[in-house]
C-alpha cells in the first residue's frame, strides 16, 4: 500500500484533485513536440523521446520561474492590457550571459490577475512580442500555492523557522502541498506547449517550482534541465522536519544541474541526500556530482551577481534628477549608515536598530553625527508576525530618536514608503557604510549595489563622480549568501547586538586608506562576477553535465515522486535469461562464480544463512559435470564452510580469496603471499580508537583481515571517520605487506595479492591446465570488490586463459555504473536466473552419477 505521505502523480496528471477540481482542457497555442496536440494533457508515465529531427537548428533555453520578467498594466480606457519588460528582473538581466544567437523563452505568472476571457489574447501578445508564455492559476490554487505552501511552509523552513506552534510558520497542511504540486503541473504543461525536447535547455528558478523537474522528466527522459535555488537550503536537521522531504529531494534530483549560492547551502543539500536517500557525492576536477541511478547530477556553487549596466544607467538618472545633491545637502556634516531591506521577519531590521542604539550609548562621540537611514521595502507576504515586527520597529525608532535626537538631528531615519530604484542608488552614493543584519537570507545583493554606486557614476559618464579616492565599508551578517564573497567586509552575528554595535563603530571610524583598499577589492570581484558571468557559468556547466544525454540509454521507472530516470551506457544492459540459458545449454565447460552477500543473499536480511532454495539450486548446478561453481565472498571460511556443508561439489573462496577450497575437498588452500600477521597488532589499536569515538561502528576480525564497519553509524560522521581511518592506517602500515581499502560502509586491511579478481584468474587457469578451458563464464557480484572479477575476465581472454569464443556474462546486481556488461535488478532476479540454469542442467545432464568420469571435472586440490 502506498504511503499517504505521497501525492499520487497519476491522480494529479488526470486532474483528480478533491479540493481543487479539474482544470479545463485547452488547446496549446504553440506546439513543437511531434505527436497529437490533444494527447498532451494526459501526463502519463511514458516518456516522449522523438526520433524526428528537430526543426530548430540553434540552441534555445526556456527559463521557468514563478513570475515573468514582464510588467502588465490595464490601459487607461480599461480595454485590454499594456506590457513592458521589467528591467529589474534577474531573469531578464541574465540574458546578457547567454550566447547572442540563443533564443530565450520565458514561462511564469503575471503579477496581475487576468480574467479568463482575456487569457488567450494576453498569451498571444506575450508570446509574439515578449517570447513569454504566461501560466494562469485559478485564484484559490494561487493562494494555496503561493501564500500557502510557498510562504507558510517552504519560506520559513528554508530560513530556519520551525512550526513549533500554529502561529509560528504554520503547521503542515496537505491541501497546500496538493496545490503546490498542482501548480507545478500547470507550469509543466506550459513548458510542454513550447518545448523541443531534443534541442532546448530548461532552466528552472527557485523554491516555488521544486517538483517541476519530475513532471518534465516523466515526459522527456533526455531533457537538458537545470535548477537554481535562490533561497538558503537549511541543514538536514531542519529540512528533515518537512513531511514531504523525500518527495522534494527526489524531484530536484530529476534535474541535471542544481545550483546554490554558497557551499553551505550545497553542503546542506548533499547532507540531506546522504542521510535520507543514501547518496554520496564525489568531487572530480573541481566539479561536484551525485550518482543517481546512472545519471550524474551536477552541483553548482555560484553566487548570483548584479547587472552593472543597469545600475550605471539608474545612477545616471538619479544624478540627472538632482537626487544625489539633495541628499548630500540633507545629510551634510553627518556620517550616514544605510540599511535597505524588505519588511520581513528574517531581515533583522530591529536588531540593526538596537545595534545603532548601543553604538550611540557606547560611543557618545557619534551622537549628533551618525545617522542610520533604514529603507524598508514593502512586504512580499503577509501575516501576524509581520504586523508585530512593524510595531516593534516603529517603537525602537521612536525610543532612539527621543533619547538621542535633538533639533535638526534624528539618529534614525526610517523610510517605509516605496522608494524608486534611482532614489535608492542616490542613498547608496552618499552612505559611508551599509549595514545588513539579516538573520537568514539567500543572497542579498544590497552590498553589491552599494559598492558599484560608491565607485561613482563614472561608469555611466555622469557628473556625480565621487571626488577623491573611492571608498566604502560594509557590515554584513554572516548568515547571508553574499557574505563569503565579501572578504573585506566586517562580518557579524546579528544576534550579538554589542558586537554589531562595535562593528558599526569600527566601520565608520576606519582610516580612509583602509576603506579604499577594501572597496577596491570588493569592486574588482563584483565587476567581474556580474549576473552575465553567473548565467554564462551556469549554462556552461549545464552543457557539460548533459553532454552524454543522447549517447546513453534512458528509461523512467517508479511512481509518484519516486519516479526517476535510469541512464546506462549503451553496452550495459539487463541480462536476458533466454540468452544466457541458450549459451549455457550449448557450452561444454562452464565456470560460475557467485558473490554471496547482496547477490544470492539480500543485504537487508538479518539471517545470513542460505535458504533451502539456494542450497537446492547450487546442488543442481554443481551436479552438472560441465560446471565448476564457486562462491567467492569476503566472509570467513568457517561460516561459509558450515553454511554450504551440504554442497560437497561447491567450491568456496573465502575472505576475498585468501582461503580457497576446491570442490570435493575438505582442505583449505592459502592463496595469499604470506602468513605473517604481525601487522594486526599495529592496525587493531587504530581501529579500536575510531570504534570508540564513532557510535554505531564495529570491528570484524577475520583470519586474514580486519574490517571496520560503519553502516550503523551516523552517515556523515561515519563517512568522515572512514576517510580519516583510511589515511591513518595507510600511514601506520606503509611498510607492511598489506592493502588498505575502503568499500561500502567498510575500511578493510588485508594481505597484498588477495582479491576476487586474482582468485577468479586462478580458477580459470587451473581449469585450462586440466584441459577444461571454459567456453562459458558467469560472474555475478554487487559491490566494489566484485569489480575485480569483472575486470579480470577481459584480461583472461588476452592471456589465452579463456578462449576468444567464450561466452562471457559479467553481471552486477543493481542498475549502477560497473565494469560488468550486464545487470540484474536484485537478488530475486539472480535466484530466478540461477534457477533457470539449474532447470537447463536437469534437462541436458545425465541423471546417473556413474556417468561422471575423472576427466570430466576437477576433484579435490589440483
Amino acid at each position: 500500500m502506498m504511503s499517504r505521505s505521497y501525492t499520487n502523480l497519476l491522480d494529479l496528471a488526470s486532474g483528480n484533485f478533491p479540493v481543487l477540481g479539474r482544470e479545463r482542457k485547452r488547446l496549446p497555442r504553440v506546439m513543437t513536440v511531434p505527436g497529437n496536440v490533444y494527447e498532451l494533457d494526459d501526463d502519463q508515465a511514458n516518456s516522449v523521446s522523438s526520433d524526428v529531427p528537430s526543426s530548430v537548428a540553434q540552441d534555445r533555453i526556456i527559463i521557468v520561474a514563478n513570475q515573468l520578467p514582464v510588467k502588465a498594466k490595464r490601459r487607461p480606457d480599461n480595454k485590454g492590457w499594456s506590457f513592458s519588460w521589467d528591467e529589474d528582473s534577474l531573469l531578464l538581466q541574465l540574458k546578457d550571459g547567454l550566447p547572442e544567437d540563443m533564443e530565450v523563452i520565458y514561462i511564469g505568472l503575471l503579477k496581475v490577475e487576468v480574467e479568463a476571457n482575456e487569457q488567450d489574447d494576453v498569451s498571444q501578445v506575450l508570446l509574439e512580442k515578449f517570447k513569454s508564455v504566461p501560466a494562469f492559476l485559478p485564484s484559490d490554487v494561487f493562494n494555496k500555492f503561493y501564500q500557502g505552501f510557498c510562504k507558510q511552509q517552504l519560506w520559513p523552513l528554508f530560513h530556519y523557522m520551525l512550526p513549533f506552534s500554529a502561529d509560528n510558520g504554520g503547521r503542515f497542511d496537505r491541501t497546500l502541498w496538493e496545490a503546490y504540486v498542482y501548480a507545478n503541473k500547470l507550469f509543466s504543461q506550459k513548458v510542454i506547449e513550447v518545448i523541443n525536447p531534443e534541442d532546448d535547455y530548461v532552466w528552472i528558478h527557485d523554491y516555488h517550482l521544486m517538483v517541476l523537474p519530475t513532471f518534465l522528466r516523466r515526459r522527456f527522459n533526455r531533457l537538458r534541465m537545470g535548477f537554481f535555488l535562490h533561497s538558503p537550503f537549511p541543514s538536514s536537521e531542519i529540512y528533515r522536519t518537512l513531511p514531504v522531504r523525500e518527495e522534494i529531494l527526489k524531484a530536484l534530483l530529476n534535474s541535471d544541474l542544481i545550483g546554490f549560492h554558497t557551499f553551505d547551502y550545497a553542503r546542506h543539500f548533499l547532507s540531506c541526500c546522504s542521510r535520507m536517500l543514501g547518496l554520496d557525492y564525489q568531487s572530480k576536477r573541481g566539479y561536484i556530482g551525485l550518482e543517481y541511478y546512472g545519471r550524474t547530477v551536477g552541483i553548482k556553487i555560484m553566487p548570483v551577481g548584479i547587472h552593472m549596466g543597469q545600475i550605471s544607467s539608474v545612477l545616471k538618472q538619479a544624478d540627472e534628477e538632482w537626487r544625489v545633491a539633495e541628499l548630500k545637502q540633507q545629510f551634510e556634516g553627518k556620517t550616514v549608515l544605510l540599511g535597505v531591506d524588505d519588511m520581513d521577519v528574517f531581515k533583522g531590521i530591529n536588531l540593526k536598530l538596537l545595534a545603532m542604539e548601543q553604538m550611540l550609548k557606547l560611543h557618545p562621540k557619534w551622537q549628533g553625527r551618525a545617522v542610520l537611514v533604514q529603507i524598508a521595502n514593502p512586504a512580499r507576504g503577509r501575516g501576524r508576525n509581520l504586523e508585530e515586527i512593524q510595531e516593534e520597529i516603529q517603537a525602537s525608532c521612536r525610543r532612539i530618536n527621543e533619547e538621542f535626537g535633538g533639533p535638526g538631528y534624528e539618529p534614525v531615519v526610517f523610510i517605509d514608503r516605496p522608494v524608486s530604484v534611482s532614489e535608492r542608488m542616490a542613498f547608496y552614493t552618499i552612505a559611508e557604510c551599509v549595514v545588513v543584519t539579516a538573520v537568514r537570507d539567500g543572497m542579498n545583493l544590497t552590498p553589491y549595489e552599494y559598492i558599484v554606486c560608491r565607485q561613482g557614476a563614472s561608469v555611466a559618464g555622469s557628473s556625480s563622480v565621487l571626488t577623491g579616492p573611492k571608498k566604502s565599508m560594509l557590515v554584513v551578517s554572516e548568515f547571508i549568501g553574499c557574505s563569503p564573497s565579501l572578504s573585506g567586509a566586517i562580518r557579524i552575528n546579528p544576534w550579538n547586538v554589542d558586537a554589531t554595535a562595535e562593528a558599526m563603530n569600527e566601520a565608520i571610524s576606519m582610516p580612509d586608506a583602509e576603506k579604499q583598499l577594501r572597496h577596491e577589492k570588493h569592486y574588482r570581484y563584483i565587476s567581474t562576477h556580474d549576473v552575465a558571468f553567473w548565467a554564462r557559468s551556469f549554462l556552461q556547466d549545464m552543457e557539460r553535465t548533459c553532454k552524454d544525454h543522447f549517447r546513453r540509454r534512458c528509461w523512467g521507472i517508479g511512481l509518484s515522486f519516486g519516479f526517476r530516470v535510469v541512464a546506462l551506457d549503451p553496452n550495459f544492459r539487463k541480462l536476458s535469461i533466454d540468452d544466457i540459458v541458450a549459451a549455457y545449454s550449448s557450452a561444454k565447460s562452464r565456470a560460475i562464480l557467485l558473490d554471496y552477500d547482496g547477490t544470492v543473499m539480500p543485504q537487508s536480511s538479518i539471517n545470513k544463512r542460505p535458504s533451502q532454495e539456494v542450497i537446492s539450486i547450487l546442488n543442481t548446478l554443481c551436479g552438472d559435470d560441465k560446471n565448476m561453481v564457486f562462491i567467492v565472498s569476503g566472509r570467513g571460511r568457517e561460516s561459509l564452510g558450515t553454511w554450504f556443508s551440504t554442497c560437497e561439489k561447491l567450491g568456496i573462496a573465502a575472505e576475498h580469496g585468501y582461503f580457497l577450497r576446491w570442490p570435493l575437498d575438505n582442505k583449505w588452500e592459502i592463496c595469499g603471499q604470506g602468513t605473517d600477521f604481525g601487522w594486526i597488532q599495529m592496525a587493531e589499536p587504530v581501529m579500536k580508537l575510531y570504534t570508540e569515538s564513532t557510535d554505531g561502528s564495529s570491528i570484524e576480525t577475520k583470519e586474514s583481515a580486519l574490517v571496520w564497519h560503519h553502516r550503523d553509524a551516523d552517515p556523515g560522521f561515519g563517512s568522515s571517520q572512514a576517510k580519516e581511518l583510511l589515511d591513518h592506517l595507510e600511514s601506520v602500515l606503509a611498510n607492511e605487506p598489506v592493502a588498505v581499502k575502503s568499500g561500502q560502509f567498510i575500511v578493510e586491511v588485508k594481505p597484498q595479492g588477495v582479491s576476487k579478481g586474482l582468485i577468479a584468474e586462478k580458477i580459470f587457469t587451473t581449469m585450462a591446465e586440466k584441459g577444461r578451458q571454459s567456453d562459458f563464464v558467469l560472474c555475478i557480484g554487487d559491490d566494489r570488490s566484485d569489480e575485480d572479477m569483472f575486470e579480470i575476465i577481459g584480461d583472461a581472454m588476452n592471456k589465452n586463459i579463456l578462449s576468444s569464443h567464450t561466452a562471457l556474462f559479467a553481471c552486477t546486481v543493481g542498475q549502477k555504473p560497473s565494469k560488468a556488461k550486464y545487470y540484474l535488478d536484485d537478488t530475486t532476479d539472480v535466484i530466478n536466473m540461477l534457477e533457470a540454469l539449474a532447470e537447463a542442467s536437469d534437462l541436458t545432464s545425465p541423471k546417473s552419477s556413474d556417468s561422471a568420469s575423472p576427466k570430466s571435472g576437477i576433484e579435490g586440490k589440483p
